[in-house]
């Protein structure tokens, strides 16, 4: 597996290897021994799948609170999307910055987004499938949003703002400005 670091410490854009013939190939997308020999010893409990029908469908700013942060690990095995992460551990250098990859069932990638980062994606293809791996169980009482369009942020979604389709929640989520971050910046020996 290829592991490659963005502009933000702990986002990792993950190539996992493909192996193709005739009639396809197979990919081993996750490995607990090979991620923590890299360095990424994350212990994942819950995977979850989303179907987005329409073009323009974007979910998130998303993240859960401490105690039960989340590490996510996301793919996606059908269409095309821009996957989002936003810094929001208080005292980071990075600290409201944001990085995007595109994910594709062609390119195989994956984005690995750490506890202390709003997550959040658009789909630039209708019908996508998008899975991701989490560190720790959906616990609705401590969500938080943001929104995915707040003018702080800026963030290219790589689609025009007039086509998104957003759920209610979504769409009523707060200001980046309003944001009371429950991480704080922990440096990396």
């Amino acid at each position: 597996m290829e592991i490659t670091p963005t502009a933000l410490e702990g986002v990792m854009v993950l190539k996992p290897r493909r192996f193709g013939d005739q009639r396809g190939f197979f990919s081993e997308t996750w490995n607990r021994r090979a991620l923590g020999e890299a360095g990424l010893d994350i212990d994942f409990c819950q995977d979850n799948q989303s179907l987005s029908a329409q073009r323009g469908t974007v979910r998130g700013l998303h993240f859960q609170a401490p105690p039960v942060a989340q590490d996510k690990l996301v793919r996606c095995v059908r269409g095309r999307i821009m996957d989002v992460a936003v810094d929001i551990r208080c005292g980071s250098p990075t600290y409201g910055r944001w990085v995007a990859q595109e994910l594709s069932a062609e390119n195989g990638l994956q984005l690995l987004i750490p506890k202390g980062f709003l997550h959040g994606f658009a789909t630039l293809t209708p019908d996508c499938d998008v899975l991701y791996k989490c560190s720790d169980y959906y616990a609705p009482e401590t969500e938080g949003a943001v929104r995915f369009d707040d003018p702080d942020l800026a963030i290219d979604w790589g689609l025009e703002m007039k086509d998104t389709v957003l759920s209610a929640k979504d769409a009523e989520a707060s200001a980046f400005a309003d944001l009371d971050s429950p991480f704080t910046y922990q440096a990396v020996p």
